[in-house]
């Protein structure tokens, strides 16, 4: 009997191989092929070997990546063990940190309303309080008093699975992750429960994934701690539906004037649609988008199962009643409160039931002295001013663009619309600085001049263009035109620059581009747009910061009560205009407030001001819009008649008519003198004069005298100039050369210039000096260049000191600079007297003698004889 194989016997075909890689070492070829046993190895091998072996065993890994033994991608490409691990594990992970959280997770106890945070609303100045938003307008009501068409309601329009789900949408949320992570708009993907957590137990708007996976959780456990009509009722107790109402008690009071419990189906559906978005949802905000959730609501209903088409057919759709504000927004003030509002609205992520619930501290920009100087200027107002006249007044900071002053009515309880934000008027003269601006940048200049004739004929004005007043202007400046608001000359402008730079000047100041009227005909210069008053005073701030434009805003800051800054206003300048553009735009402004301008009174203020009157056709608007280095402020007027439409504007104050120069001007000095008080004085820049004007500008006249006839034309006219020669003698130029030009200095280009040209000393004629005085007769021979000598003699018939003959004599043509003897009388020639004789003395005698008398004169004696 043969012996069996021990297990120690020869081994199988193929064992060695198999033993030789758990490290027994490599069989040899004649092995493998069953020739024998295998001869032994040397040691040294062997430990090689097992060293091999060994050192693979100690490369395995936990996780096999990159995979060892394989090459290429598909060393990169991870195993199906590694992906469906990795799945696994992560799964596990997730769903034990659910459970985690589901179990720390408690359920709180709800807030109570009463002990909402307040938020202030401040002014400028941080500690004057201007008013406050909170919740008091909500009223509990029990669950049974609230109707179950309601219920279904809110459900049909915020979570259509609500009575299905665990609390949570799991088909919402992840669409709404999708859209949020795939960059659409952002979702929320909440279910009513979620809502209801979050409004009713959280003390802040949840909005990042955490505290939204938070909130889900907390949303299952209230799922399965409180039945569905609990949640629903509690949910429709908590939420906002707008007009400062919290619950749908105060709702039901507020959009339909009855309790909740007497809503119908139809007004139900109009709670349940303004839900999501009661600032835009409310039909007297948007009735398109009231009626619209409306009807999202109705479908739903007749999807879950709470109405039949027929009776979702059957609905119409409701009449609300006139909203009424609490007390918070009486007076003028209300306007800021609203402006503030809807600015945090528009610009951060709270909600109205954020600042009616979670308390704030909102700082706004409205300085409170400038406020009160704007509100007692309008009061000031003639006293005959009209009741349907509407004024407002803005005032910004060139700086940053913050709103410091503003006027919007009287009560915004009464009048809700805003007269600075809201209302509308016709731009009028107040548009012509665009079209400036946009002359400037295209080469225009402040010199050029034009026709500022009545009716002139300009292209796209078929009748001409009409000056105010029908007033006729000759050739005068762009900054006369601007001084006097001159429609013939602007016009001109506008079709030489175009118009739609113009437009395009008015958007870039800071006029929204979808204000009323804004076009590209010719006439937009003219102000056919109708802009808001704030878009003006807005457009003129960027002249006010030198070609910077900045936005306007009311909203300095908002901060939590703990002091956290959850919005800051204000936006970074940005450069529209070239500064030295700007500086002759405001240098022509100024002219407006100068003495002679349209709004003198404005000027008068004691600080530079740049403005601009406005007044549109038919007097139904004016304004005056004007500003400092400091301040920008826009008043407007405009009147409204009893179906909202526009009027012009009644007289009153004693002006035959309203103009910009007029009461609106007159607001402007009373309230900006007030604003302005202490402020220091700055100049504006210079006017840089940028630009070509289109009135020749004269040139220097080169310097030719004492330069040949020929120089002189060749130099005169290589500038531009035409020549013309005359001679005359000239006893200090040499022959030839030129003496003088007329004109000198400058002239036009192309105007003709007189060259005189020296023939010489030449020969000068003796002026007639006989018989005239010795003095005058020197004076007139000196003044015509000649030397005077005098002579003297005795003359009968000339009266002394007269001349009595020149030499050379009167007429002689002579050489300039001759000597001219004068010969003045010294009158009549006096004879000399005649020696006397002397008479003998007569000898004594008894007989008397008569003696003879000696005569004088012509020598004839006589005498007589006594007896």
């Amino acid at each position: 009997m043969a012996t069996p194989p021990s297990s120690n016997g020869p081994a199988r075909p193929g064992g060695p191989q198999r033993r030789s890689v758990l490290g027994a070492g490599a069989a040899t070829p004649g092995a493998a092929r069953g020739s024998g046993p295998a001869p032994a190895q040397p040691a040294g091998q062997a430990r090689s070997a097992a060293t091999r072996s060994g050192a693979r065993r100690s490369r395995r890994r936990l996780i096999d990546y990159p995979r060892q033994g394989k090459r290429g991608v598909r060393r990169w490409l991870p195993s199906w063990r590694l992906v469906l691990g990795t799945v696994l594990t992560v799964i596990a992970l997730g769903m034990g940190a659910f459970v985690g959280l589901y179990v720390t997770t408690p359920i709180p106890s709800p807030a109570d309303f009463a002990e909402a945070q307040t938020t202030t609303v401040y002014f400028a100045d941080g500690t004057t309080e201007m008013g406050s938003f909170g919740v008091q307008n909500r009223v509990i009501v029990d669950k049974d008093e609230i109707p179950q068409h309601m219920k279904d309601a809110v459900v049909a329009g915020e979570d259509r699975t609500f009575y299905t789900n665990p609390g949570i949408d799991p088909i919402g949320i992840a669409r709404a992750f999708y859209t949020n992570v795939t960059g659409g708009s952002r979702q929320g993907g909440s279910s009513i429960t979620q809502q209801y957590a979050e409004r009713f137990y959280f003390d802040d708007t949840v909005t990042d994934y955490k505290g939204k996976l938070r909130e889900a959780i907390l949303a299952i456990k209230l799922d399965r701690a409180q039945d569905k009509d609990e949640i629903v009722s509690n949910y429709l107790n908590t939420i906002y539906f707008g007009r400062d109402s919290y619950g749908v008690e105060t709702a039901a009071q507020s959009y339909f004037g009855v309790a909740a419990t007497d809503l119908t189906v139809s007004q139900s559906a109009l709670l349940a649609g303004v839900v999501p978005s009661p600032n835009n949802f409310d039909p007297r905000v948007s009735t398109e988008q009231a009626e619209r959730r409306w009807t999202y609501v109705l479908d739903g209903m007749v999807e879950i199962g709470a109405l039949t088409q027929a009776e979702r057919d059957a609905q119409v759709f409701p009449e609300t009643i006139e909203y009424s504000r609490s007390d918070t927004f009486a007076g003028p003030t209300g306007y800021l409160l609203k402006m503030a509002q809807d600015e945090i609205l528009a610009t951060t992520p709270l909600t109205e039931d954020d600042l009616l619930r979670r308390g704030y501290t909102i700082v706004t920009t409205i300085d409170p002295a400038l406020q009160q100087a704007a509100v007692d200027a309008v009061g000031r107002m003639p006293e005959d001013r009209p009741e349907n006249v509407h004024v407002a007044v803005v005032t910004l900071d060139p700086t940053d663009g913050a709103i410091q002053a503003l006027y919007g009515g009287a009560d915004y309880l009464t009048q809700a619309n805003n007269d600075a934000t809201q209302a509308v008027a016709q731009a009028g003269s107040t548009f012509k600085p665009f079209t400036l601006a946009a002359y400037l940048e295209n080469e225009g200049s402040l010199k050029s001049t034009y026709s500022g004739q009545n009716r002139i004929a300009v292209e796209g004005f078929p009748d001409g263009v009409r000056n105010y007043g029908d007033s006729s202007y000759g050739t005068i400046s762009v900054v006369d035109a601007t001084a006097d608001s001159v429609n013939a000359v602007y016009a001109q402008l506008n079709v030489e620059v175009g118009p739609d730079k113009t437009l395009d000047a008015a958007i870039r100041a800071g006029v929204p581009e979808d204000a009323l009227g804004m076009g590209t005909e010719v006439s937009n210069v003219l102000g056919t747009a109708s802009p808001h008053p704030i878009d003006m005073a807005h457009a003129y701030n960027t002249f006010a910061a030198e070609g910077l434009r900045t936005d306007p805003f009311i909203v300095r800051s908002v901060t939590t009560l703990a002091g956290e800054l959850v919005h800051s206003g204000g936006t970074t300048p940005t450069r529209q205009f070239e500064s030295d553009v700007v500086a002759d735009v405001t240098y022509a402004l100024q002219q407006v407030t100068a003495a002679g301008g349209t709004a003198t009174q404005a000027g008068a203020i004691g600080y530079p001001v740049a403005g601009k009157t406005g007044t549109s056709n038919d007097n139904k608007s004016a304004w005056f819009v004007g500003y400092t280095r400091q301040l920008t402020t826009a008043v407007a007027l405009f009147q409204s008649g009893p179906n909202g439409e526009t009027e012009s504007i009644t007289p009153f104050g004693g002006y035959r008519f309203i103009t910009g120069g007029s009461v609106p001007a007159d607001v402007w000095a009373d309230y900006m003198e007030v604003a302005m008080a202490g402020r220091e004085v700055e100049e504006f820049p210079p006017p840089a004069y940028v630009g070509t004007s289109n009135v020749p500008q004269p040139i220097a006249i080169p310097d030719v005298v004492g330069k040949t006839e020929a120089e002189a034309r060749t130099d005169l006219g290589a500038a531009g100039f035409a020549v013309e020669a005359v001679r005359a003698n000239s006893p200090d130029v040499p022959v030839g050369l030129v003496v003088s030009t007329d004109p000198s200095g400058e002239a036009l280009r192309g105007a003709t210039i007189t060259i005189t040209v020296s023939d010489g000393p030449g020969l000068t004629t003796v002026p007639d000096v006989v018989g005239r005085s010795s003095d005058e007769a020197r004076s007139t021979l000196q003044n015509a260049g000649f030397t005077v000598r005098v002579s003297e003699e005795a003359d009968p018939d000339v009266p002394e000191g007269d001349v009595v003959s020149t030499d050379p004599s009167p007429g002689s043509s002579v050489s300039p600079g001759s000597t001219v003897t004068i010969v003045v009388s010294t009158g009549p020639e006096i004879a000399p007297s005649p020696t006397p004789t002397p008479t003998p003395t007569p000898t004594p005698t008894d007989v008397s003698v008569p003696v003879p008398t000696v005569g004088t004169g012509n020598g004839n004696a006589g005498g007589s004889s006594g007896g």
